[in-house]
């Protein structure tokens, strides 16, 4: 499958946002540079887009079957974009060769009860010993929403009874020019109070609609 399955997160039978669908309220200006510099060198920037996209898929779909000892088809995905994304994987296993890390939850979804919202973790291991919070991305480069996404993954876990020592954003290229990075989020408050405010903008303008 090149899609995750949509998952529906509810507390107490009623639907409510997820983590991603919140923080897509902001202001991303790297991708309307990203699409206009596309476009200027001649390529339709929803297929450049896609292809990009099914190969971060992929590579995530790998590092989830290689931590669940799952099998993995990929069927679904041409030579390049497996070519691609072995890239990806096998960076992350030099990256995963150098640490110890046992996988307690492993793309598990999560519902807040306090704030009402839900959201998927990739990965909550001991890592070396500490109870961590690790999210993968693939491409060249990380933003302030992916930190805000991973702070609220975060408080997810600590309302769940999961106690999380550190947070980890690894992103990891789809090939040797994108490389590889891992981001530590040492101070969590202004995230947090970020992903606050999305929550409740985004249940103002729900609200709003209704009004309408």
């Amino acid at each position: 499958m090149k899609t995750k399955a949509h998952i529906r997160y509810k507390v107490d039978g009623r639907q409510v946002p997820g983590v991603t669908t919140i923080i897509s309220i902001l202001e991303k200006p790297a991708i309307h540079y990203w699409i206009a510099k596309i476009t200027n060198e001649g390529y339709d920037w929803t297929k450049f887009r896609d292809e990009l996209g099914d190969i971060g898929t992929l590579a995530h779909l790998m590092i989830m079957a290689h931590l669940s000892s799952a099998k993995l088809d990929t069927d679904d995905f041409t030579r390049d974009q497996i070519d691609r994304a072995e890239n990806s994987f096998l960076s992350y296993l030099e990256w995963e060769k150098r640490h110890k890390v046992l996988p307690l939850l492993i793309e598990t979804p999560l519902v807040s009860k306090l704030h009402n919202y839900g959201g998927t973790i990739d990965l909550y291991c001991e890592l070396d010993g500490r109870k961590t919070l690790i999210d993968f991305k693939t491409g060249k480069a990380l933003y302030d929403e992916n930190t805000i996404q991973a702070v609220a993954y975060s408080h997810l876990l600590n309302e769940n009874g999961h106690k999380v020592d550190s947070i980890k954003i690894l992103r990891i290229g789809r090939g040797e020019n994108e490389g590889f990075e891992v981001k530590t989020i040492a101070n969590t408050e202004t995230g947090w109070a970020i992903f606050l405010r999305c929550l409740a903008i985004y249940e103002l303008q729900k609200r709003m609609k209704k009004e309408a």
